[in-house]
């Protein structure tokens, strides 16, 4: 699907087919597309748990407000974040770079997180929000349909995936065949009312 295309017509579903199951070549290519997704000072912060058990997926469900989507769907990626991968080996977010651009980036990536939490927070929810579009996107391309979702109990899913500390989730993708078309868009604002030029 060519990406106009798929960016107007990517809707929010929320009715899948629950007996239908990607192939593992197609999750490895959208994981990989959604893998490309920018990141600033290239950390690549972002993590995908792809929930594949049943019982797990349940469990899950429980905690999103027995929305059915988080068990029908083919695909629930939780979108998480290491909000420490900055400090982690970052030689490697680098290692095909010249040293000369290592030597530069490596010091500037340092200063512009060490302390400074809000920040780190702040990069992860944008890595993810960027991916979680990306991984939408991509899925309509494939000629699948998708739904973002934060409607869940943070701290309950985060036990169910036994999260890190230094991890937070940002929110979830389920990724399926619809079944139910979405009812007509709700609503634009017009143009004049979100695109602003030069200053409010």
């Amino acid at each position: 699907m060519e990406t106009f295309s798929a960016i107007e017509t990517r809707r929010a579903i929320k009715h899948y087919e629950p007996e239908h199951r990607m192939t593992k070549d197609e999750v490895n290519k959208l994981m990989s597309l959604a893998m490309l997704s920018p990141t600033a000072f290239n950390i690549q912060n972002w993590r995908f748990v792809l929930v594949q058990e049943q019982e797990l997926r349940k469990k899950i469900r429980a905690a999103a407000w027995d929305q059915a989507q988080v068990t029908d769907a083919s695909l629930l990626v939780i979108l998480c974040a290491d909000i420490k991968a900055w400090e982690k080996q970052p030689a490697r977010y680098w290692k095909n770079a010249p040293k000369e651009a290592q030597d530069f980036i490596l010091p500037a990536l340092d200063q512009y997180y060490r302390g400074r939490e809000q920040v780190q927070r702040d990069e992860a929810m944008r890595s993810c929000g960027i991916a979680a579009q990306t991984l939408m996107l991509a899925a309509k391309s494939m000629g699948y349909d998708s739904c973002p979702m934060d409607g869940f109990d943070f701290d309950a899913v985060g036990k169910v995936i036994n999260l890190p500390e230094d991890h937070l989730i940002t929110m979830f993708v389920v990724i399926g065949k619809a079944i139910k078309e979405n009812q007509p868009r709700g609503g634009q604002l017009q143009m004049e009312d979100v695109v602003i030029t030069n200053h409010f």
